[in-house]
């Protein structure tokens, strides 16, 4: 028997049910929406979410059609699986959703007496991390920009979450820094392991949809939850991240593609105004690699505009 908030699944069995976040003005109650498969055999718990973000919806559908293909009786351990984190934001069709307008992927561990955002961290901190193992995080670049394909592993856990991070599958390796508040850092400090895994945006792509599963079944095969052999690279890359803003509003335009090399001084982008003159050009800070791009072409003085990843080393399985 394997319980997490109020669902209670017999082994070898699946099901589906909310873990009660609040209510809705109108009151409809609201909250973390779970399927979980209960497999047969005994194993590690892994859970696996995604719409923490409202407008990233690549990732839901992932989970969706993976837990849909597990067979239970072959299963070992439990997979429980959170396709729509933010249900607000998911109805917003937006990064955060209208109830307060808070980022859920900078606010955990929450605040159990807060506003919904942050009452939902708490519960998921409360009645979530408990109940698991082991944490895969999945996000897309949302409607505002598309990222290339790769995995955030927190800086000081590697021992902790490295293996979980390989098994992700994609070559790029974004050391997480300094920010806080993910869905990751109480899962971490918790003890168990946690990714958070990176893959397009600006809007559904299948192709993407495929790379989330590919990316779950691999890890599925690496914890020893399903058969097979996992599929490891023979090296990875290390990048950190930094992020670019706009000095400038206008209409912007990238000139360089996710994961697309680029040198020291490289036109990255630009920002024209409305009778077409340039007003800013935005220029490779160091060697490395296009990690993020603005799809929105509207942008204002201080909006994101660029990731770039500077490469850090080789990582070896």
């Amino acid at each position: 028997m394997y319980s997490i908030g109020p669902l209670t699944v017999p082994r070898n069995e699946r099901a589906h049910g909310l873990i009660p976040v609040g209510a809705s003005t109108y009151g409809v109650e609201i909250g973390i929406p779970l399927i979980v498969v209960n497999g047969a055999h005994d194993g590690p718990v892994l859970c696996v979410d995604a719409g923490v973000h409202g407008d990233e919806y690549d990732g839901q559908e992932a989970i969706r059609r993976v837990l849909s293909e597990i067979d239970p009786a072959t299963l070992r351990g439990t997979i429980v699986g959170i396709p729509c984190m933010n249900t607000p934001a998911f109805e917003a069709a937006a990064r955060a959703g209208d109830l307060d307008h808070l980022n859920l992927n900078r606010v955990f561990p929450g605040d159990p007496d807060g506003s919904y955002t942050q009452r939902l961290a708490a519960t998921f901190v409360d009645q979530v991390v408990p109940a698991i193992d082991a944490l895969v995080d999945l996000h897309t670049g949302g409607a505002y920009g598309e990222i290339a394909p790769l995995v955030i592993l927190q800086g000081g856990y590697e021992d902790l979450a490295t293996d979980l991070a390989l098994a992700a599958g994609h070559e790029l390796v974004w050391k997480g820094g300094k920010w806080g508040g993910t869905v990751r850092h109480p899962t971490l400090a918790a003890g168990k392991p946690a990714i958070t895994i990176e893959v397009g945006g600006a809007t559904y792509q299948e192709a993407n949809v495929t790379r989330h599963m590919d990316s779950i079944r691999n890890i599925l095969r690496r914890l020893g939850m399903i058969d097979g052999d996992a599929t490891l690279r023979d090296t990875y890359t290390a990048v950190s991240g930094t992020f670019a803003r706009a000095g400038a509003g206008g209409f912007f335009v990238a000139r360089a593609e996710p994961g697309e090399v680029c040198k020291e001084g490289d036109l990255i982008a630009t920002i024209s105004d409305h009778y077409g003159t340039t007003v800013e050009k935005v220029l490779a800070p160091q060697d490395g690699i296009v990690l993020w791009v603005r799809r929105i072409r509207t942008v204002h003085p201080g909006d994101e505009v660029v990731i770039f990843g500077e490469v850090q080393g080789e990582i070896q399985p």
